[in-house]
Order: structure tokens, then sequence, then C-alpha cells
């Protein structure tokens, strides 16, 4: 069988996870057998999670793509859909549309070096590529991991970060806007972090989400550092409504974010990026 994209298919809440006040993360399993085999997707993808009688909304896939079966998906509730998503208990059921969009370049990162860079509550799109490289460590060269908050109470997926800095040849480094008295790491924003890399610009492939402006600093000091911008990879908020690119509302530029993207290539992007109107 396989998996048709287009059409709502059914799904059950098996796990959940209140991440804090506004943020929970499910585990969510198609009820179907054979559409739980048939579904595949990328690192980097998102489905639209649609609740019967309301709507539906676009959420990242947090999941590894090499682990079948079940689909994490981490939901701010910051609108009508995600208030009725956020109040759903496990056993409920929900529907998936899916998977959409280019996901991150894990074939093209192999051999290399990774640098991810994350801000404020946008880490989920790089979460499912994380997992992923781990789970095929050797495929890959060193990883870095930098991700930043503004406040310490606003650092989502605290064990993860806690089992990701304890992997082989990996590096994370966190760091918050705002002190606090449980926080032992760096204070200041992420591109700070920057002072502490030793990159090899020639092996080095960049994966960064987060706030707009950050990415946009962020690419520019890394430039300076060597990189080339066809070496780094962001993915593209916009509000996405269709999934397919016929609505428009994701458009940016000549691109439909929820096709061409969210996931893309910098230097196909630098000149739209913080655009107003584009």
């Amino acid at each position: 069988m396989t998996h048709n994209p287009y059409l709502i298919h059914p799904a059950t809440i098996v796990e959940r996870k209140q991440e804090s006040p506004d943020i929970v993360t499910y585990r969510l399993q198609l009820t179907d057998a054979d559409q739980q085999n048939a579904f595949q997707f990328e690192a980097g993808q998102f489905n639209m999670l649609y609740v019967f009688g309301v709507g539906e909304v676009a959420i990242s896939i947090v999941s590894d793509p090499g682990k079948p079966g079940f689909l994490d998906n981490t939901i701010r509730i910051v609108g009508r859909v995600t208030q009725v998503l956020g109040n759903m208990k496990v056993g409920e059921t929900l529907g998936i549309r899916g998977p959409f969009g280019q996901g991150w370049p894990m074939e093209q990162a192999k051999g290399k070096d990774i640098l991810i860079v994350s801000g404020g509550l946008g880490c989920a799109p790089v979460v499912g590529a994380i997992e992923y490289i781990f789970r095929r460590r050797e495929e890959y060269g060193s990883l870095t991991i930098l991700h930043g908050v503004k406040t310490p109470h606003d650092l989502l997926y605290r064990e993860r970060y806690d089992t990701w800095r304890h992997q082989p040849n990996t590096k994370v480094l966190l760091t918050s806007d705002e002190p606090g008295k449980t926080w032992h790491s760096h204070v200041g924003v992420v591109t700070e972090l920057f002072d502490d890399l030793q990159l090899e610009p020639d092996n080095t492939l960049v994966m960064m989400c987060g706030p707009e402006i950050m990415m946009r600093v962020a690419c520019n000091m890394l430039t300076h550092k060597g990189l080339r911008p066809d070496s780094m990879y962001v993915s593209l908020e916009r509000h996405m409504e269709c999934g397919i690119g016929l609505c428009g509302y994701c458009q940016l530029g000549p691109f439909f974010l929820c096709k061409d993207g969210p996931v893309m290539r910098l230097d196909r992007v630098m000149p739209f990026m913080g655009k107003v109107g584009v």
C-alpha cells in the first residue's frame, strides 16, 4: 500500500509530554497498520495535523525518519486549532496529512562535520535530523549543536540535550539571553557561541532554524568564518494553509515554502530573507 499525503489519515495519541505551559509533544500512531508502514518522511519535513470539526495546522515532525511506526510532533499553543490540539489526551484521535516539504540534506551531509544552530522555540525542525545522525553516527563527522533561548525556562528537550552532549565526537553548547539561578551555561545570544568553534569550512555543513533575524546574523558571521552559502541550510517558517503550494500564504519571493522548503539552501533564499512583502 502507498501512503496518500493529500488524504486525512486518523492517528491516535499514544504519548503526551508537556514541555512547558504552552508547548506539548505528542507521539502519534496512524491507526491503520498498512499506513504506518507506508508513511515515509525526511528529517525536516512537516505534516498537517487536523482536528475534526476545527481545522488543521502545519507542525514539524521531530522524530527520527528511521524509526517507523510513530510520529513525534511538538506543538506550540498559539491559535484556535493549536488551542484544541494542546488539550487533547492520550487515546484521542486526530488527523494527519503529509508529509510535506523538503527536509535536511542528510545524504549530502554524510562524511562531513555538522554544525546545527537553533534559537528560541523554533528548534523542533532540527530534532529529527539530530536523532537521525546519532542512529547512524559512523556516517558523519563531528557534530556541534548550538542552541539559544531568551530565558532558561524556554529551554525545551532538556533531557535530549543532556543525552546528546554525552555522545562521542559531539559538542553541545547552550546559551540564554537572560541568566537564571539554575542556569550554568553561557549567558548571551547564540552567535556568541561561534567564538568557541573550531571549524573546517570546506568540510562543514550547517543546519539552522529559529527566528529569521537570528539566522540572518548567524549566516553572515559564518560566511566571514569561511563557510559558503551553498553549505548552509535554513528552515524557514511561514503560515502554511494547504501544504501543496496552492494557497500562496507561504510564498517567499518565487518560492512556496510548503513545497520548495521549509528547508532551503541559503544561497537560494538570501535575497528574500527578512524582506517585507516577499
